[in-house]
């Protein structure tokens, strides 16, 4: 069975994806990918391939998308299989940089506040914004990550290369997957790039934000099961 590598976004941990390793952890070899400690995608990808030998299911959800695309672009003949969770292949845009460079400054003048009550709408859906128990993991996650952590993974998120070209030419299957209501990275970017993969399901949640792996456990869950299916049975019809 190949090894399902999963990759945590910005200011998130391993409990990202809690529903996700429980319910997987028995079916195929399961890795949480570190994120912590560099200030480049590409640094990021990387680690992961050397940690991790052989074939690889790679996915992670935001910037672990990122990640996921920049793994798969070093090493297409082992990312053996692609999940893109809530994530885009383009680059920022010029706002969205500014906007990451002033998260920065004042990170640094100790205004680091990590995920606030005023920052969840951007992460979970309104329905999810209800949920005491799932705002209180979200808010924790950012307290663990820190702020070092923090102004690291902004600055390799801003110097990420933009990966849409390369979609077109990725062999293997491919999982694109986001909520409806996520603002962050909006399913018009899901839609974008199946549209360029060659062999991606497009799955769309309604009513579901950006942190999709929480909102909609069991639906990432079943994904991410088909995704492996399909790996495996690439890997026996070539063999």
């Amino acid at each position: 069975m190949t090894r399902l590598i999963l990759v945590p976004g910005l200011l998130c941990t391993d409990i990202l994806f809690t529903p996700q390793i429980a319910a997987l952890k028995d079916e195929t070899e399961l890795v949480i990918a570190d994120t912590f400690g560099m200030d480049s995608i590409t640094g990021m990808a990387e680690k992961l391939l050397q940690e991790n030998d052989g074939d690889l299911i790679v996915a992670g959800l935001s910037m672990g998308g990122y990640i996921a695309l920049e793994a798969a672009r070093l090493a297409p003949d082992r990312v053996r299989g692609l999940g893109l969770l809530s994530t885009a292949a383009d680059k920022d845009t010029e706002k969205k940089t500014k906007m990451r460079q002033e998260l920065i400054r004042l990170s640094s003048i100790g205004k680091f506040k990590g995920v606030t009550p005023r920052l969840l709408p951007q992460f979970l859906s309104p329905a999810a914004l209800e949920d005491t128990a799932l705002t209180h993991q979200v808010m924790g996650m950012a307290e663990t990550v820190g702020q070092e952590n923090f102004t690291l993974q902004q600055t390799a998120i801003m110097g990420r290369r933009d990966q849409t070209e390369g979609l077109k030419n990725y062999p293997h299957p491919a999982l694109v997957l986001c909520g409806m209501l996520d603002v962050l990275t909006p399913p018009e970017k899901s839609e974008e790039m199946a549209s360029l993969l060659p062999d991606a399901e497009l799955v769309l949640l309604p009513e579901i934000g950006h942190l999709s792996t929480l909102e909609a456990p069991q639906d990432c869950i079943e994904a991410l099961r088909r995704l492996i299916k399909r790996v495996e049975r690439q890997k026996q019809d070539a063999s």
